[in-house]
């Protein structure tokens, strides 16, 4: 078999039986494995942001979550993605891709499907077609329109192609894999805050979606930072943020996403680790009383670390509702 087990989808299958036929000179990989992602393709930036909580940005302690009073939140959504190269012909990389997201929730303290939107999954073949007409001198290549492929041969905004380097082209599918899993991701957040009543503990930011990032059902949580919202004494006030404490409220206003409030949030005691131990940042949608909503979603933010999130390598930022999605996707993806 070209695809894993868990990837014998019609479409998927249908279009590599498709691509075998019609080029001889495709040398299919059995057995492929799972490529690991690259680094992330945005270069870390620091970067200054509008503050909306007092004229400096500063540590603010919320204190520690109620254990007598449950948590805000009733659902966690996360997504998955896998890039296997299944094909190659002449350095133009054949990639199955697979993506996946599933909304979880707690019911009598037990973590279930939430079953009024089913968890998506979607296959397919990631294919530079533009390159392959090229290659092959045959145009009609350009406008194939298989179900199971999707072209990655798009130009930039400048109007540009990528170079026709192995890695460049993998990195194209890598990247419209990632594009497939954030479309699934924002098709359940966008459910959830349209039907539930509860609040949504998303893993990753929210601005991607303008429906979700203006919610007030939803609240996203970043764990990684290519790009810090702080510069100058700013950063060194995030840096030294002690567990329990948070930073003012600022609002960011990305150029290609909606515009959100965020704070950062030390989680984890810091102290024998780097800067960014525990620490995490938050999105929420714009609105009234910023700190006090701040404070109370902290400390939801704060309770949800327990229990630890172990043997996960970001167990010191992983909440563990989170966890247990991630591992539910694994075992349907």
């Amino acid at each position: 078999m070209l695809l894993s087990a868990s990837g014998r989808d019609a479409a998927s299958q249908a279009a590599l039986r498709m691509l075998m036929k019609r080029l001889p000179g495709l040398s299919a990989i059995d057995g492929a494995s799972s490529v690991e992602p690259p680094s992330p393709m945005d270069p870390p930036a620091l970067r200054a942001a509008k503050l909306v909580e007092g004229n400096s940005l500063r540590a603010i302690r919320v204190g520690e979550p109620d254990r007598a009073a449950p948590s805000g939140f009733g659902g966690f959504l996360d997504g998955t993605q896998r890039v296997q190269v299944v094909a190659d012909l002449a350095g133009i990389p054949i990639v199955y891709g697979t993506a996946a997201a599933a909304v979880r929730i707690r019911i009598n303290r037990r973590m279930v499907t939430w079953v009024e939107q089913p968890p998506r999954v979607e296959r397919k073949l990631f294919i530079p077609l533009r390159n392959l007409s090229e290659l092959l001198d045959d145009p009609t290549w350009a406008g194939v329109a298989e179900p199971g492929i999707v072209d990655t041969s798009k130009p930039d905004e400048r109007g540009s192609f990528a170079s026709a380097h192995p890695t460049a082209l993998l990195d194209l599918a890598i990247r419209a894999v990632y594009e497939m899993r954030e479309r699934l991701e924002n098709e359940l957040a966008q459910a959830w805050c349209t039907s539930a009543d509860d609040m949504l503990f998303i893993d990753g930011g929210i601005g991607a979606n303008q429906l979700v990032a203006s919610s007030a059902r939803a609240i996203g949580v970043i764990k990684s930072h290519r790009t810090l919202y702080a510069e100058g004494s700013a950063l060194r006030t995030v840096f030294g943020l002690a567990r329990g404490e948070r930073s003012s409220v600022f609002q960011i206003s990305p150029r290609t996403r909606s515009t959100v409030l965020s704070w950062y949030l030390r989680v984890r005691d810091p102290h024998g680790h780097d800067a960014m131990w525990g620490l995490v940042r938050v999105e929420a949608a714009e609105g009234d009383r910023p700190s006090e909503r701040a404070d109370e979603i902290s400390r939801w933010v704060m309770a949800e670390m327990s229990p630890l999130s172990l043997p996960d390598s970001r167990w010191d930022k992983m909440a563990y509702g989170v966890r247990d999605t991630e591992e539910f996707l694994r075992a349907i993806a």
